[in-house]
């Protein structure tokens, strides 16, 4: 066995001791700021994570939502979503993350991705209804005041299909295009079904009257609904209603929506 041989036997563990120590140290200090942009670019510019702070190991950022690109009118969640990633699950393949929202979450949820699937644990946030003003049209015209409240269950995605439930309570909503307040509570139901997902609209309580029904799939999304007002508000929610859909029938308007 010739020297160069032997020498390079000797020194080629080294290198490679080197070399994966040199990745471990750059990978602890990747920072926060070059993962947050992607939350922007995969939703368009609608949901982002700015002002970020520490690593993908361990760090937090602002929710902010906008119309798109432009945030020139947008809005940001107060307090910060905070989250830690374990470092020696990627080494088989797989992310598993742990956040938190320091003011609207109660309880942290846990992430566990690998390449074809991933899982996100049952969990809740609150929100002020003003934070949606930052997504634009129609929330931007109505100005919506009061409490939402998103709760979830298990949620599965896999190749591309998700599974789970998520519910949005809206309490005690009110709009600066009505002197009625509130207009009253309201829940959203949003059911994946692999393939093909189901939305309910439902009115909890209040003087105007939602409803409606609606389907996502790959061939496309439609949802139909009608909104009316209690008879003692007729009066009152015409101007309301005219803004929400077309009529079709005393009293009631139609919520329509294909894609």
């Amino acid at each position: 066995m010739s020297l160069w041989i032997r020498r390079a036997r000797v020194v080629l563990p080294w290198v490679l001791v080197g070399t994966v120590s040199c990745a471990v140290v750059l990978l602890a200090m990747l920072p926060a700021a070059w993962i947050t942009p992607q939350f922007a670019k995969k939703t368009q510019g609608h949901i982002n994570l700015v002002d970020p702070a520490g690593s993908l190991w361990h760090g937090s950022a602002t929710l902010m939502l906008a119309a798109g690109p432009d945030a020139s009118a947008a809005t940001l969640l107060p307090g910060r979503i905070e989250w830690r990633t374990a470092f020696w699950p990627l080494f088989i393949g797989r992310v598993r993350m742990e956040m938190r929202q320091s003011e609207a979450m109660p309880d942290p949820v846990n992430v566990d991705a690998a390449a074809s699937s991933a899982t996100l644990s049952a969990g809740s946030i609150a929100v002020p209804a003003s934070l949606l003003t930052g997504l634009g049209a129609p929330f931007n015209t109505l100005d919506l005041q009061g409490d939402v409240r998103l709760s979830w269950t298990d949620w599965r995605a896999f190749r591309g299909q998700s599974f789970g439930q998520l519910t949005v309570t809206l309490n005690d909503m009110s709009s600066r295009v009505s002197r009625v307040k509130p207009l009253g509570s309201y829940r959203v139901v949003f059911q994946a079904e692999g393939a093909a997902s189901t939305l309910d609209l439902s009115t909890l309580k209040g003087p105007l009257l939602l409803d409606g029904h609606g389907t996502l799939g790959n061939g496309g999304s439609s949802f139909q609904g009608t909104a009316s007002a209690s008879p003692d508000q007729k009066d009152n929610l015409a101007g309301l209603l005219n803004l929400l859909g077309r009529p079709n029938g005393p009293g009631t308007v139609a919520l329509t929506f294909t894609r």
